[in-house]
């Protein structure tokens, strides 16, 4: 194969951007930069004309897009709807996100998963089953009739063996004392949401092998001072990763603002906990028999309770240096480099470096999504 160079577009690395460079492609993997006036001599020039070169991004839970809603969908062809229309938005990697349902759901949704992962989707890497194992009092939009408790089966079937990843959202506080290690050393990412746990809960929660916190101030126990809750132990630790909705609705851009001063940028990742309206064109969709709208931008359900989100990572990316004052690079390192430590993927993609997986997305001048690449494999866009 040719090698491949792209030029024209300020490239976003781990820690800077370069102008004046291209970067090099061979047989789906990057090569390095070169100055554009030394390119090698048989290679193929894109010129990309302008804008930013980026990792592509990485979203960590997805429960939709296309009009699609895994939990309706929990097939291949779900998975691959999903996956195209967050392509669209720069996302070169997601973990399709099922929302709390019946156990032959969870298990048709692991494996889909199975099957995306043996047929090469592009953009797949594993699945993210958040809930049923969740505390009612912070279910969110969640149908809690579809709760159950952790018994040896759900282990079982939480832990079946994967070619991907496997991330598990459990309420902490609720599961029997070593569920976390049993399913942290079978491989599973566990994360911890839609909990009353407290900090001390959660602190033991970490020492069994917690990784991570599902939307972070979202449908847990908060900041206080005599209590630090759930959000204090997430921000104190300093190994675990913690989700962000950026869309100035979820979350006051404020506090997103104060928890990066507390953990610095290394814990966190932008996620859309996106809904079927991105990529789509439905403004009203069901789940679980509940009526849910697109309303200014995020999804809700009856009352006004939060249903995901309307957000797409492209959005998220923009958000993040226009609310909480991220220059490019480190918002690039929440969508991209950080969810790809967090999968410890960091070895194949999610950042621009010589013999990583060439997963990009071009940004144009304006930050819109204008191509992406998964494996080096080019598909335009128009955002």
């Amino acid at each position: 194969m040719t090698v491949q160079a792209l030029t024209g577009a300020r490239i976003v690395l781990a820690d800077r951007v370069v102008e004046g460079q291209a970067l090099l492609l061979d047989r789906g993997r990057i090569v390095g930069l070169a100055e554009q006036g030394t390119l090698p001599d048989g290679c193929k020039v894109q010129d990309l004309g302008g804008g930013w070169l980026l990792p592509g991004f990485i979203d960590t839970q997805v429960n939709g897009g296309g009009d699609v809603l895994f939990n309706d969908m929990p097939n291949i062809e779900g998975i691959r709807a999903i996956a195209a229309a967050h392509r669209r938005y720069g996302t070169t990697g997601i973990l399709p996100t099922l929302i709390s349902d019946y156990p032959q759901v969870v298990e048709a949704a692991i494996e889909a998963g199975e099957a995306a992962l043996e047929a090469g989707v592009p953009g797949v890497l594993g699945v993210h089953i958040e809930g049923p194992h969740l505390n009612a009092a912070k279910k969110g939009i969640h149908d809690q009739t579809r709760f159950s408790a952790i018994d040896a089966a759900v282990i079982a079937r939480l832990a079946a063996p994967t070619t991907g990843r496997r991330i598990v959202t459990i309420a902490p506080e609720l599961a029997p004392e070593g569920t976390v290690r049993a399913l942290a050393q079978a491989g599973v990412l566990v994360c911890a949401g839609h909990s009353l746990a407290d900090y001390d809960q959660t602190r033991a929660a970490l020492a069994e092998g917690l990784v991570g916190f599902t939307h972070l101030f979202n449908a847990m126990t908060q900041f206080l001072s005599r209590e630090p809750g759930m959000v204090g132990a997430a921000l104190e630790d300093r190994a675990s990763h913690f989700g962000l909705i950026v869309d100035g609705l979820h979350v006051h851009p404020a506090a997103l603002r104060v928890a990066l001063l507390a953990r610095g940028i290394d814990g966190a990742m932008l996620v859309t906990d996106a809904m079927p309206p991105v990529g789509g064109q439905m403004g009203r969709f069901s789940l679980m028999d509940q009526d849910i709208a697109v309303v200014d931008g995020t999804c809700r359900g009856p009352g006004g309770t939060l249903a995901g989100s309307a957000l797409s990572m492209s959005q998220a990316l923009r958000n993040a240096m226009d609310m909480l004052g991220c220059d490019i690079v480190a918002a690039s390192r929440m969508a991209s480099g950080n969810p790809a430590k967090f999968l410890r993927l960091d070895d194949e993609t999610g950042s621009i470096a010589p013999g990583l997986r060439a997963d990009l997305v071009h940004l144009g001048d304006d930050r819109l999504v204008r191509a992406t690449w998964i494996g080096g494999a080019r598909e335009d866009h128009r955002e």
